[in-house]
């Protein structure tokens, strides 16, 4: 497939939790004091400052890293959105499928390269970006040192996406694990605005010096790593969302435009990397919005589940779609028709999967090693 198209999972559903709202669990295996141990007061940071990504907390507050936090539901809906799209751009390049016939793109192909291609995986690498910024504030409530943790995250994460670029060459979970030895685990120590001004920075450079393409996802996931705390309070700012939405929008049509002056060299021309940012951010916040509206509880329980095992998800729909593209005669072929098919039934399988794993355990498969690999110890799978 052409990089990247494709992206993560994990523990990135887990928004924050303030260090207030629960006393940390008491480790079994320590016995309890005869008397309480007065804490001792730690004076606040001055009036202005703002800590770095995993700031250690006081000694005496971890908690053992089998505690779950309370998920954000939308973010989980969200890569589960991601996914959807993410499928329909991967099978057609693993399969290489052809496009154009007599100097003229295919209709199907064409719809793509509109509305799907570099429209979800922008989605993807910030929402792992945010999954990453979350995990980070989270470890460091819990262990004294919680970089170590990510590190050891990171590059599970890389063996893995190493192993699945035999199937999927210029899949993202290499990249996504490269990108964060590289820099997210770096830029940790500056403040949230800091890794979101040199996101941001990145991001226009990668628009304005290529075709996007893999070169946005450092910026992406920067912005995404600065926006970890975000996804906790995302419910009080509706109307922001709202406005983003309304912006992104028109400058969607802008960018199509824009894009369909070249139409036959979508996916390497700044246009298209400029229309594919724009629509990936409509399509974020419209789907925040349709969230907010009766339709939340239908698209939540096909979407969530689909997320929260997004990393398992991701790389099972490999392992289907690539035998069963051969079997189904796609491989250099222009049955467009039968990508849908398969997508679509690949994503029936897979939410329904999600839905019945997800009622006995409490991660998926390999959430839950990759889990285990991070703590280096064995997490409960059951809930």
């Amino acid at each position: 497939m052409r990089p990247p198209t494709s992206h993560h999972p994990g523990e990135p559903g887990t928004a924050p939790v303030p260090p207030a709202a629960a006393p940390p669990v008491p480790d079994p295996a320590v016995p309890v004091a005869a008397a309480p141990v007065p804490a001792v007061p730690v004076p606040a940071p001055p009036r202005g400052t703002t800590p770095p990504h995993g700031a250690a907390p006081p000694r005496g507050t971890a908690a053992p890293p089998s505690t779950t936090g309370a998920r954000v539901g939308a973010l989980d809906a969200l890569r589960g959105l991601a996914l959807c799209g993410i499928l329909l751009v991967n099978i057609p390049p693993v399969m290489e499928m052809t496009r154009v016939v007599d100097g003229r793109m295919l209709p199907v192909p064409h719809a793509f390269d509109m509305f799907v291609q570099q429209r979800f995986f922008p989605i993807f690498s910030l929402l792992f970006g945010v999954g990453f910024g979350i995990f980070l504030r989270r470890a460091a409530e819990r262990a004294a040192r919680p970089r170590v943790l990510l590190l050891r995250r990171l590059l599970m994460l890389g063996a893995l996406g190493a192993l699945h670029q035999i199937l999927q060459p210029g899949e993202a979970l290499l990249p996504y694990a490269i990108i964060g030895l590289v820099l997210l685990l770096p830029l940790s120590f500056l403040p949230w605005w800091a890794d979101l001004a040199l996101g941001a920075a990145a991001l226009v450079a990668a628009v304005t010096y290529t075709s996007g393409g893999i070169a946005v996802i450092p910026g992406l996931m920067l912005i995404g790593f600065g926006l970890a705390g975000l996804p906790a309070v995302l419910h009080r700012h509706t109307a922001s969302v709202a406005a983003v939405f309304v912006l992104s929008l028109g400058l969607s049509v802008v960018g199509l435009l824009w894009q369909e002056q070249d139409p036959l060299s979508a996916g390497f021309t700044t246009s298209s990397a400029v229309a594919g940012l724009c629509m990936a951010t409509t399509y974020l916040t419209g789907f925040l919005l349709l969230l907010r509206t009766p339709a939340e509880r239908p698209l939540s329980a096909v979407l969530e589940p689909l997320g929260r095992m997004a990393l398992t998800n991701y790389v099972t729909a490999t392992l289907l779609f690539v035998p069963l593209g051969h079997l189904l005669g796609l491989h250099r072929s222009t049955a467009w028709g039968a990508v849908l098919a398969l997508a679509a039934g690949i994503l029936l399988v897979q939410v329904l999967w999600s839905r019945w794993w997800l009622r006995r355990f409490r991660y998926g498969p390999l959430e839950w090693v990759w889990r285990c690999f991070t703590w280096w110890k064995i997490v409960p799978l059951r809930g």
